[in-house]
């Protein structure tokens, strides 16, 4: 038996780090190794607008040089307001090119979340698309300080808005360098950006992302969907999202082609596939649905093979059925804001091609296996920490592990702690371990309402309804959708002698008081359902929910 060594160990001696052998991991390098590599293969497609993988580079190093230039960068946090647009895209590369923080801010959102944001991440420069001024303008008049405003007047958008900032965004990037000297991160643990996540109960939490999470999860992406080089990548899925789940660092690496799209509608989707060719696209089921659901003049013909990662609510069996029977490959993930998008994939096993087809749709309608850089995926007994057994029905909380977790909660400590505690991140979403190793949801534990993609916190609409005079108590559950996946239903109690309102002006109310997409769609007057204790049983609420 070989002893073990004395003294210094050889591998770890005068074998040092340096320059030559190791830099820190880094999506920035991407977009420079695609305008090198193939400078004139197109990047952008916007519209009637073309922009090669040289210009986009360019662009990208002007707006971190513009952004230099006036003093921004480490420990600066750029706060961006766009849609779907190449600014974005370029966004995504300069700002931290800069070694400032990209916040992407949802667009849905209403004029007080958005200010709580710009000033809990402590903003310094707004990037600002027209459409949403009137957002942006209220959100402004709350957060009682300075920042700089810029703003995009994309040629696509033709509705109304109005600038707002001290200049426009190619004014800014008239005062850059397109040879601006990027260098990569002194560390890779450094945050590159910041994602706010709807909680169960008070203000939207921070997540912040690192160089390498970000590097090593567009990777990832290209693996789960064994994606090839050039691919022609449709935006049905928000940038603002998780930075759009990494693919603006993902198909950049792939050197593919980002067609851009301000507005998710089924003509504008079979336009761009049809027209662009377009072979891989991301969304909510809503974005099925949406395909699969259109009428037979929206429709356009289609002779190449197109790829579909879904995630969000777990898209119906008998939606992912139609999606195959049209030509379209699905691939369903499933992950958080707080592990960089998608973490799990349902990874295909050939062994299944011979299933019948809605057996087919069963497994892969399951959340799946790790992601490749995903160091760990297990179900916890919470309590015990103790692994579950996996035979597909003893449920506990999903948890995760590795370099695609978050580093944590912006400003906020105890929440970053009881999210890792025991060593694990735990996601709030319950579920069950199945003997072949995949996961499946059965429940969330936070409550939290996925509709269209987007994150809805119960206790946010709850209390919205509690200021209506009428309302005595209220519960707000997901209610099965087929379009949107999941949508708000509120059960209401109303105070005693009071005039019952009807269900139409409850939802008017609602519409007043908060965003549209967070508006319950249904409305049931009568008691609530409690326990001994007087706690709301929100599980019956879910199956009554399922009734209707």
């Amino acid at each position: 038996m070989a002893q073990p060594l004395k003294g210094a160990n050889p591998y770890e001696t005068n074998l040092d780090k340096t320059s030559a052998n190791y830099e820190p991991l880094t999506p920035m390098s991407f977009l420079q190794r695609s305008a090198w590599v193939y400078p004139n293969h197109t990047a952008v497609i916007h519209g009637k607008l073309r922009r090669s993988y040289k210009e986009f580079s360019e662009r990208a190093h002007r707006l971190a040089g513009a952004l230099s230039r006036r003093g921004y960068g480490m420990g600066t946090t750029v706060s961006v307001m766009l849609s779907n647009t190449p600014e974005m895209l370029e966004c995504h590369y300069g700002v931290p090119m800069t070694g400032a923080v990209l916040n992407t801010l949802n667009t849905r959102l209403d004029a007080a979340v958005i200010a709580f944001s710009l000033n809990h991440a402590e903003a310094d420069v707004l990037i600002t698309d027209r459409e949403f001024s009137p957002t942006i303008k209220a959100a402004l008049e709350q957060i009682g300080r300075d920042l700089v405003v810029i703003d995009v007047d994309d040629p696509e958008y033709t509705g109304p808005g109005e600038l707002l900032g001290e200049k426009t965004y190619e004014e800014l990037l008239a005062e850059g360098d397109p040879n601006f000297p990027y260098a990569p991160p002194i560390d890779e643990w450094q945050a590159i950006s910041l994602n706010y996540t709807s909680g169960t109960t008070g203000n939207p939490k921070g997540v912040v992302y690192h160089h390498r999470g970000a590097y090593l999860n567009a990777v990832s992406n290209v693996l789960a969907w064994s994606m090839p080089m050039h691919p022609v990548y449709l935006w049905t899925l928000p940038m603002f999202h998780c930075n759009g789940w990494c693919f603006p660092w993902t198909v950049t690496m792939q050197a593919g082609t980002h067609v851009c799209l301000r507005q998710v509608r089924a003509d504008a989707i079979y336009n761009a596939i049809a027209d662009h060719k377009v072979d891989h696209l991301c969304g909510a089921p809503i974005v099925l649905n949406l395909i699969v659901n259109a009428d037979t003049a929206t429709k356009r013909e289609i002779n190449h093979s197109i790829n579909v990662m879904t995630a969000g609510a777990p898209p119906p069996p008998s939606t992912l059925e139609k999606m195959e029977a049209a030509g379209f490959n699905v691939t369903h993930a499933y992950g958080l804001t707080e592990t960089y998008g998608p973490s799990v994939v349902s990874a295909w096993n050939h062994d299944w091609d011979s299933l019948p087809t809605a057996d087919r749709s069963a497994m892969k309608a399951r959340q799946g296996v790790r992601y490749t850089m995903l160091e760990g995926l297990q179900v916890f007994d919470p309590e015990t920490m103790s692994e579950v057994v996996p035979d597909g029905d003893a449920m506990g909380e999903v948890m995760m592990r590795g370099n695609v977790v978050m580093k944590g909660y912006l400003k906020n400590p105890t929440a970053t702690e009881e999210a890792f505690a025991g060593g694990w991140f735990h996601s709030g979403d319950l579920g069950v371990m199945h003997e072949d190793g995949y996961i499946a949801l059965k429940d969330r534990s936070k409550d939290i309402i996925i509709s269209g993609g987007e994150n809805i916190s119960s206790v946010e609409v709850e209390q919205t309804l509690y200021r209506h005079d009428s309302v005595a108590e209220a519960a707000v559950v997901a209610k099965p959708d087929e379009k949107w996946g999941e949508t708000p239903c509120a059960f209401l109690e109303l105070k005693p002698g009071v005039a019952e309102p009807s269900a139409d002006e409850i939802i008017d109310f609602c519409r007043k008081n908060m965003a549209r997409f967070k508006v319950p769609k249904h409305v049931v007057f009568g008691p609530l359902p409690k326990t001994s204790t007087g706690k709301i049983q929100k599980f019956v609420l879910r199956e009554r929910a399922k009734e209707i």
